[in-house]
């Protein structure tokens, strides 16, 4: 039997932005909400609070916790269990507290207001050492995924996890990812620090420039598209790609907990039925079997995407022996001054995502021609000297904008301002905008960036 006398002394401070920058030797009440700073030290960790503390050398059933604010105490029996079998085949917990709360911090970003996430920091301390003892001793499960349906830029499925799951994902790709960042090429976009779709739009257009002696020489570009790229994916090659590189074994079990979960056992749709039924049964996770597919709308699906893909991008630059290549996500272009030489290296790319990657291309979305035609990728239309917005999204905007409610308009509309401006010809884009925006009563920024909030009088 186990006894615990507490004396709490911290309030909940409603602003934790020192828990990740100062190293305190705070612990962690399961019954307190408070939001304190916590450093884990060396030593037991006690089962229930996720606590680190010191033994007292010749008292082997009692265990002592001591802050500058409170001491906490805890007695225990005298007999205490020797380890059992399962305990010892099971993979040490490789982290510490700190970077658990590194990873809420990471998760809560854009996050903090959605329903989920102000559950979880309602009890914050509780909850985030709940957590830290599930991972530690095994017993985590991924929980509730939502199921709800987008429809821009086109209609397809998001799976997003809860909260709670997410700041897991954030746990795993913090320790993992940096690894991968010398072995992803430079041409591989999305999902990696910096590597936007600016970074991508900029370096397309530089290898355009290199290939054609700006723009004085003839090149052909080849633009391709996996189909029904997140959906397609076979776990079972992931999983050989990720054990190649991840060889602790408790990282490799978090990395097989997140990948095999099946989110549509447990899971909560959101929206009106007729929006589900708008998306293709072909892109639809819940037509696929257990072993292929990707939720979309997880970090965890980004970082596993850029895995898969880099035997890809491996392939491309080194055995077809392409110097002028991008991709992001599933789109990727190649460029060549013959025509010729680009069909023969879709062959090979087709023969070897069949053969490698059980993946195919989606032969509709395929497009070979010179490239003074502009070469649409990422949003943007990189042409001779200029790079501008592709003009769907500008109309697309232009739209929005004009019918969207008042409370509305400024975050999307500063939101549509930052957009066009990553395209180095948005003069005339962002005066459209502006003008509208003006007939709808609301002052612009000289420079023709940003608009501010209407106040009506």
């Amino acid at each position: 039997m186990t006894v615990r006398n507490h004396d709490l002394v911290v309030s909940l401070p409603h602003e934790g932005t020192a828990m990740r920058t100062t190293d305190t030797a705070g612990s962690c009440q399961a019954a307190s909400g408070a939001v304190t700073p916590l450093k884990i030290q060396q030593g037991d960790v006690d089962s229930t609070t996720g606590c680190s503390t010191q033994p007292i050398p010749n008292m082997p059933g009692r265990r002592t916790s001591t802050t500058a604010t409170r001491t906490t105490t805890t007695t225990t029996t005298s007999s205490v269990p020797g380890q059992s079998a399962d305990d010892a085949r099971r993979p040490h917990a490789d982290f510490s507290f700190e970077e658990l709360v590194d990873a809420y911090y990471d998760c809560r970003q854009n996050k903090r207001n959605t329903q989920s996430a102000l559950a979880f920091e309602q009890y914050l301390e509780r909850n985030l050492c709940a957590l830290y003892d599930d991972l530690a001793d095994g017993s985590y499960r991924p929980g509730r995924s939502i199921c709800f349906v987008v429809t821009r830029p086109k209609v397809r499925e998001v799976w997003a996890a809860d909260f709670r799951d997410r700041i897991v994902h954030h746990l795993f790709y913090n320790r993992i990812a940096p690894r991968y960042y010398a072995r992803f090429i430079a041409d591989s976009c999305a999902c990696i620090p910096g590597r936007g779709t600016l970074y991508a739009a900029k370096r397309l257009e530089a290898k355009i420039r290199s290939i054609t002696e700006n723009w004085t020489r003839p090149a052909y570009y080849l633009k391709l598209d996996l189909a029904n790229f997140f959906v397609s994916i076979d776990k079972r090659i992931l999983h050989r790609q990720l054990a190649e590189r991840i060889t602790e074994p408790w990282w490799m079990d978090l990395a097989e907990t997140i990948l095999f979960h099946d989110p549509r056992l447990d899971v909560e749709y959101r929206g009106r039925p007729q929006d589900f039924a708008k998306v293709p049964e072909h892109k639809r996770l819940s037509t696929q079997d257990a072993s292929h597919g990707l939720p979309i709308g997880n970090l965890s699906s980004q970082f596993f995407a850029n895995v898969h893909l880099d035997e890809l991008d491996q392939f491309i630059k080194h055995r077809i022996g392409a110097r002028h290549y991008v991709r992001y996500v599933d789109d990727f272009i190649l460029l060549h001054e013959s025509p010729q030489w680009l069909n023969e290296a879709k062959h090979h790319i087709e023969q070897f995502l069949d053969m490698a990657l059980a993946l195919r291309i989606n032969q509709t979305k395929t497009i070979l021609q010179p490239v003074d035609r502009g070469v649409d990728f990422v949003g943007q239309v990189i042409k001779p000297y200029h790079r501008a917005t592709r003009r769907r999204t500008v109309a697309s905007a232009l739209q929005r904008v004009a019918t969207l409610p008042a409370a509305e308009l400024f975050e999307t509309a500063n939101s549509y301002f930052g957009l066009l401006r990553q395209a180095d010809h948005h003069h005339r884009d962002c005066t459209r905008l502006a003008n509208l925006l003006r007939r709808r009563g609301h002052c612009i920024s000289g420079d023709i960036t940003k608009t501010y909030r209407h106040h009506e009088h």
